[in-house]
């Protein structure tokens, strides 16, 4: 491996270069546009070996072409975000439904309206039902390994679903970080080359998502729920046997930090888990039994995983990235339904840095503060407000 000081654009687009992809195809979009502009590079100096790279008039065709690609057993990536996303989600369902294991890496961003080019997880949250795997990396040199984890994932004839390796807009994706790249040999030895159980091909003829009346429709959704149930045990041997191979342990369906003896458990997903981090080992040292845990696979839902560190906690604080307009954050929205029945923990959700906004240090700690000492109620809770009056037309 070879250690370079990198943006995350080029850590991804990197990633997917060794992953040995058979078609790329995506449409630009802020803050992804990076990753396809540099694998358009590589392809244009014939670093991409026989990969075919497309430029697609929309995100919809983007992910049109990829389907059918993916069909015929090719192994695809495409990057995008936010309105570009929602405007992929009706041919991304169907690749769900097709069992495609199409490997995307969004870079997380806001959705409209108000216009907003900034961070926040919005836009991937809202693709949480489509029966596509989610995982979310905290930095740059996580999102670089998730790659290859992904595809092996993804292309796993118990799973085969697309896969997306979800990453913070402009928090990563233009942040310089050291990363160590991986090597050619090395993920050659992990990912071996994409064989589909079935394709299209004029030898042996077949239909990908054809009509389905009301007598078999509801049969795809059980196979296509157990496939989603069945990647949580491939996850973990993926990330086990990756593990041992690199030395980097990015830990399994979650991570945790300080939970032997916590009794607050402090819940985070994506970059704002190294700050949340940093202050819960300074609460610590102030004698604050906290303790972190880490959501990294947020479809598949860690629920096994999630009642068995939570089980003795008093209260829970989660800080989400998004909104379930009508009910509250949709972290702690799965979180209450898997703990239910198995913890008397008391969850305060907190939903912070919307739309890009900063998240200071002392707001993690406040929130944090309230919670153990009874200052706020449970439940749903916008942090870092401005004060503001309400027109309502």
């Amino acid at each position: 491996m070879v250690r370079k000081v990198v943006r995350g654009f080029y850590a991804v687009a990197y990633a997917v270069k060794l992953c040995r992809p058979a078609v790329i195809c995506a449409y630009p979009i802020t803050p992804q546009t990076e990753i396809v502009e540099n694998l358009a590079t590589m392809y244009a100096n014939g670093e991409l070996g026989n990969c075919q790279y497309i430029t697609a008039e929309s995100e919809f065709g983007a992910a049109s072409i990829l389907v059918g690609a993916s069909a015929t057993g090719a192994r695809t990536f495409t990057a995008t975000c936010s309105q570009g996303l929602i405007l992929m989600s009706e041919v991304l369902w169907n690749a769900a439904g097709m069992r495609l294991p199409i490997v995307m890496v969004i870079a997380n961003r806001s959705l409209s309206a108000p216009l907003s080019i900034w961070n926040d997880h919005q836009d991937s949250m809202a693709m949480r039902d489509a029966c596509i795997i989610q995982v979310y990396v905290e930095n740059n040199q996580e999102a670089h390994d998730m790659i290859p984890q992904a595809y092996k994932i993804a292309e796993n004839k118990d799973v085969m679903l697309p896969f997306m390796v979800c990453m913070d807009g402009y928090k990563l994706t233009h942040a310089y970080e050291p990363v160590d790249l991986l090597e050619q040999e090395t993920v050659d030895s992990f990912l071996p080359p994409y064989d589909p159980p079935i394709k299209l091909t004029t030898k042996d003829p077949l239909t990908f998502g054809c009509y389905a009346p009301p007598h078999c429709y509801m049969e795809f959704r059980v196979v296509m729920q157990r496939a989603m149930m069945r990647a949580k045990k491939v996850m973990e041997e993926v990330f086990k046997e990756w593990a041992e191979l690199t030395g980097r342990n990015w830990g399994g369906l979650i991570a945790t930090d300080y939970m032997d003896n916590a009794e607050t458990a402090v819940v985070a997903m994506g970059s704002v888990v190294g700050l949340v981090r940093e202050v819960v080992e300074e609460m610590r040292k102030d004698g604050k039994k906290v303790g972190l845990v880490k959501i990294r696979s947020f479809r598949p839902f860690p629920t096994e995983e999630l009642r068995k560190v939570m089980k003795d906690v008093e209260n829970i604080v989660v800080f989400e990235r998004a909104v379930s307009f009508g009910y509250e954050g949709p972290v702690s929205i799965d979180l209450k339904s898997a703990l239910f029945g198995h913890s008397n923990a008391k969850v305060y959700s907190f939903a912070v840095g919307l739309g890009g906004r900063d998240i200071p240090r002392d707001l993690i700690r406040k929130c944090i503060n309230n919670a153990i000492e009874g200052k706020v109620d449970e439940g749903f809770h916008f942090e870092g407000v401005k004060e503001f009056e309400e027109v309502i037309i």
